[in-house]
This record gives structure tokens, C-alpha cells and sequence, in this order.
């Protein structure tokens, strides 16, 4: 079977990518475009393995024989019954063992040049965290500070709309990066599905230009920002992202209507907040939302909660804002395009008089 195993620096020599670990693990994380054709269910492969430890490695290896079979039997059927002859795939599984290479052996018996992932998934994974170090590490960072609801994320949209190189940390990782960050309508990526997401979006960045990202804490709800990204924002030049507080009122009000338009869920988050206020100011935000009244939500947020805490927050770790460059943005204008335009001239001008 070693003649059938191949690295990692081959995958865009195959048609496709086929991870054969169970929906879970697939959930968890997988090489991007894998497809997913299981040959053990989330319960089969706990089955095998309970019968492994109490039972016997035999009888679970051959219990274990007989679902990969008929499970490939059934995705030959389905799954790949539409594959050509000519058909390339690469199969891999956890660590390049068994359920990877009674696929590819089967594969290879009907005809496909079928090949199979030298280490499997573990193999892809020590990629990418290296990969993360690596290209982390190389990106000039330009960060773009400010309090909640100064618009930070709709001036990075409006720079990438307008040929600025972007990061989005908050777009991979499926939230706002406060307490009230969390999507009512998707779920945060594990973290390893994050580091993937994160790795692919380097890898299409041009190191030899700026690259325009918020500031963030280390972590993004529940996932953890690499601590090398980290520090080379921290190092990078700042733009502080200044917007007047009826501006900043206006622009939650828009930013967290999908927050606003799911009372219960927005008040459950509200409730997550008690230890940090107390559970009379919780009580009267919660009957803000119930009373429908956004403006007055949005002004008691930014001033008892978001303010304080940006004021709390340590910003010395960015060791470049005392030369911030200063942006007054108006995120609820219509001219944020221009003003994004604007501020890449500004920061072009800037950066060129930097000492060499």
C-alpha cells in the first residue's frame, strides 16, 4: 500500500478530496473542498471503538470490516456512482490508517487512480498551524482601533471595496468580538475550523502589501486569534477610528438589528452580562428590547457598557497607536466609500514619510 500513499504538497493533483472520517469529525475541521463520504457513522465509529477496549482489537476490527464495507459499498452507489474512469480522488482520514485505505484499495480495485494522504488529517493540521506562524508572521498589519460602534468593520468593507488589501477576523470567526458579538443566525467554527479558515485567507494576501485588519483581543468569542497574527498587529502601524456618539447610536442600531429583531434571543444575551452590571441595570435594558425602544438601548450600551470597558481595555500592546492616524468616520453616510478612498491616501502619505 506505500505505493499508494502520497504528501501533502500533492493535493491539487487529484480531482477531488474525499475525507472518509465520521460527519463530526468533518465538522470539526477538513482540508477545504473535501467532500465528505463517511465509512464509519458518528455512532458505528463509537461502537468500534467501545468493542476495541472491552470486547477485543479482533472482534472490532472485524466488525469494523464489515461496516466500512458496506458503507462503501453504499457510496459507491451513490456517492461516487456519477465518477468517470479517468476519476483522480485523494482519500484521507484521521491518520492516513485503515478507514483512508480500504477506500483507496477499493477505489484502485474498480479502476480510479486513487491515492491515499500520507499522515491523513494530522498531517494537514500540523500544515496549517506552521502555516499560521509562517504567514502571520510575514503580514504588515495595519489596525484600525476605536470603540463599539464606531463602524470599524463597515470602514474595512469599504477599504476592501476600494482595492485596500483586508483581513475580516470577525467574518471568519462568525462574530462581533463583544458580548454582544455572538450571531443569533450562525454558529462560531471550532477552533481548528477557524486556524483553516484563517491559514487559506493568509495564503491570498500579498505579503509585500499592507494589509488593513481591527483590532482584536486575543480571543473572537470562542476561538483564539494565533498568537503570531497577534503580535504583528500589535506592531503594526494604528488608525484610530473616531465617529461622534449620535453617529455611533445610529450605527448599532443598524448593526445589531438582527439582534434587535430576536428579542428573546438579544435579552438571553443580556443576561450573560450580569456579574459585569448589576441585575437592576440588566432588568432595565431588558425592558428597553421588550418596549421596542432601540435608540435608548443603543445610547445605554455605549455609555455603562462599551466605553467603560474600551476605557479599562490595555491598548499599549499596540505599540504604534501613540503615531495613530486619525480618522473622524461618519459610518452612516453615504460618502464611507469615499472617506475609505480618502484615508488609503492618507495612509499612503503617511507611510512614505516613515523613516526607511
Amino acid at each position: 500500500m506505500k505505493h499508494l500513499l502520497v504528501s501533502l504538497d500533492k493535493l491539487h493533483d487529484f480531482d477531488e478530496i474525499i475525507d472518509v472520517r465520521t460527519p463530526l469529525e468533518y465538522a470539526d475541521d477538513h482540508i477545504p473542498g473535501a467532500c465528505n463520504a463517511p465509512v464509519l457513522s458518528n455512532d458505528e465509529r463509537v461502537l468500534i471503538g467501545t468493542m476495541y477496549k472491552q470486547v477485543s482489537p479482533f472482534e472490532a476490527s472485524r466488525a469494523g470490516a464489515a461496516l466500512v464495507a458496506r458503507n462503501i459499498a453504499r457510496h459507491l452507489e451513490t456517492t461516487f456512482a456519477e465518477r468517470p474512469q479517468g476519476w483522480r480522488p485523494l482519500v484521507y482520514c484521521w491518520r492516513g490508517g485503515k478507514r483512508s485505505g480500504s477506500m483507496t484499495l477499493m477505489f484502485n480495485m474498480i479502476g480510479w487512480r486513487a491515492r491515499q494522504l500520507d499522515g491523513g488529517y494530522k498531517t494537514y493540521r500540523r500544515a496549517t498551524l506552521d502555516a499560521l506562524e509562517t504567514l502571520s508572521s510575514a503580514q504588515q498589519c495595519v489596525v484600525l482601533t476605536g470603540p463599539t460602534g464606531s463602524g470599524k468593520t463597515r470602514l474595512l468593507h469599504a477599504l476592501h471595496q476600494a482595492g485596500a488589501q483586508t483581513l475580516d477576523l470577525e467574518e471568519l470567526a462568525s462574530h462581533r468580538g463583544s458580548l454582544l458579538g455572538a450571531l443569533p443566525d450562525a454558529q462560531q467554527p471550532t477552533q481548528k475550523r477557524f486556524d483553516t479558515l484563517l491559514a487559506a485567507r493568509l495564503r491570498e494576501l500579498d505579503a509585500s502589501r499592507p494589509v488593513f485588519v481591527e483590532a482584536e483581543s486575543r480571543k473572537i468569542g470562542a476561538v483564539e486569534i494565533p498568537a503570531s497574527l497577534l503580535h504583528a498587529m500589535h506592531q503594526g502601524p494604528c488608525i484610530e477610528v473616531h465617529s461622534t456618539r449620535e453617529d455611533r447610536t445610529a450605527f448599532l442600531q443598524q448593526d445589531y438589528a438582527r439582534l434587535f429583531d430576536n428579542p428573546g434571543w438579544l435579552k438571553a444575551q443580556l443576561q450573560r452580562m450580569l456579574g459585569l452590571h448589576s441585575r437592576d441595570t440588566i432588568n432595565g435594558w431588558v425592558r428597553l428590547v421588550d418596549e421596542g425602544r432601540r435608540e435608548a438601548l443603543a445610547r445605554e450600551l455605549i455609555d455603562r457598557h462599551y466605553d467603560p470597558a474600551y476605557a479599562r481595555s490595555s491598548q499599549s500592546h499596540f505599540v504604534q497607536l501613540p503615531q495613530a492616524l486619525r480618522l473622524d468616520f461618519r459610518p452612516n453616510d453615504p460618502d464611507v466609500a469615499e472617506q475609505a478612498r480618502a484615508l488609503i491616501a492618507a495612509f499612503k502619505s503617511k507611510d512614505a514619510k516613515r523613516p526607511a
